[in-house]
């Protein structure tokens, strides 16, 4: 059904990329989500009375806690669709973000009521009817809802999107509970027993578990994840391997929401390229990241005298000592800054997050080594933690 809506209602359905592409599929997934989450919300309603089960009444008001959440990604993908302005240049993206995160909260605020119920109900049991009509609603929602799962999913992974997959998530999880409270039905009509409470308690760990996941992935690009490996380890090959670049460091990815992704990075290059001759190498790069990464990126100039022997001498030096701190730390921005006064050592420490030491440590260190196996230096140090 998703695809024959999606070739109706979206122009160049195909062509994932475009951001409308992807703000069209975001509000189709969520007023489907809204007009079956509210079928699903008034068949429970209607099965909890006939069976007199706080279980599956409870299950519905979650399906109309999951027609809310759709609503908020509905209006979370139209918002994030806004054009650039004056007040937000790099545009609206990360309001899909936080529609995720408002989603993955709604969720657990659902569960949370929904296991206090529970506990009333196990506190004070009351006799749950058996009903035919409830346990064929019931067996229809899961089939529904684990179709929407599939649905969402695929959107989610075709167009990039967390707040499709909290929702995707949200339907599995759905899928799950409901399951339980159908074989609670049919337990309790075959063994007497008065499992509905429980049985509302363990629906409500699913919601909960649920809920808590997908507000842990939704919060990560708000406050600033690290990027994507494989995009990450595209550029660096695309820069290392474009001719007049010796090497590249502090690449820098900047997320402002899906299709908008701003990078920086610092590229090396030999000092004696004239400076139009380097800027010629930089401006073609940065038109390249851009067109095969669709990304805005910002590459700064190093010049690197590589006919400085000593330079290189005293780098390899200290990088042997980096490396006895941190078998997996570097260094880049080298330079001897001579002046009429004592030289000086000029460098980045390049140094890993695992590493434990503080930053101020590090610097002490090596301060001192070089002030006692090279003297005759000033230091100046910077620590890079990569």
């Amino acid at each position: 059904m998703i695809t024959l809506l999606s070739r109706l209602f979206i122009p160049d359905y195909k062509n994932t990329d475009l951001p409308e592409v992807r703000r069209r599929y975001g509000v189709l997934s969520g007023a489907v989500g809204i007009f079956l989450n509210i079928l699903l919300f008034a068949g429970k309603i209607t099965a909890g009375i006939l069976a007199s089960s706080v279980s599956i009444m409870a299950d519905g008001f979650n399906n109309l806690s999951d027609a809310a959440s759709s609503v908020i990604t509905l209006i979370g993908f139209k918002l994030s669709g806004r054009r650039p302005d004056k007040d937000h240049p790099f545009g609206h993206g990360r309001i899909e973000y936080i529609t995720g995160l408002l989603v993955s909260i709604s969720i657990i605020l659902v569960g949370a009521d929904l296991a206090k119920d529970s506990v009333s109900r196990i506190l004070h049991p009351q006799k749950v009817l058996f009903s035919g009509t409830a346990v064929a609603i019931l067996a229809v929602s899961i089939a529904v809802k684990l179709y929407m799962f599939c649905y969402n999913q695929n959107l989610s992974s075709k167009i990039d999107s967390v707040a499709l997959h909290s929702t995707a998530m949200d339907s599995l999880s759905d899928c799950a509970a409901t399951s339980v409270v159908l074989l609670c039905q049919i337990l309790s009509s075959r063994t007497g027993l008065q499992l509905d409470g429980w049985c509302g308690l363990a629906v409500s760990v699913f919601i909960l578990t649920t809920g808590v996941r997908t507000l842990v992935e939704t919060s990560g690009p708000l406050l600033g994840q690290a990027p994507d490996p494989k995009l990450a380890e595209g550029i660096m090959d695309r820069v290392l391997h474009t001719e007049g670049i010796l090497d590249m460091h502090d690449l820098l990815i900047h997320d402002y929401g899906p299709g908008h992704l701003i990078v920086s990075l610092h590229a090396e290059v030999p000092s004696d390229f004239t400076l139009v001759h380097a800027h010629d190498i930089i401006d073609r790069l940065e038109s390249r990241l851009d067109r095969e990464f669709g990304v805005m990126s910002v590459i700064h100039i190093d010049p690197v005298d590589s006919r400085d022997h000593e330079a290189h001498l005293l780098r390899t030096r200290i990088l042997k000592k980096l490396r006895a701190i941190h078998p997996d730390a570097g260094l880049h921005d080298f330079r001897i800054l001579r002046g009429e006064d004592c030289p000086a050592v000029s460098f980045d420490a390049q140094i890993p997050f695992a590493c434990s030491e503080s930053d101020e440590k590090i610097i002490g260190e090596l301060t001192d080594y070089i002030g006692t196996e090279l003297p005759g230096y000033q230091v100046i140090v910077r620590v890079d933690r990569t």
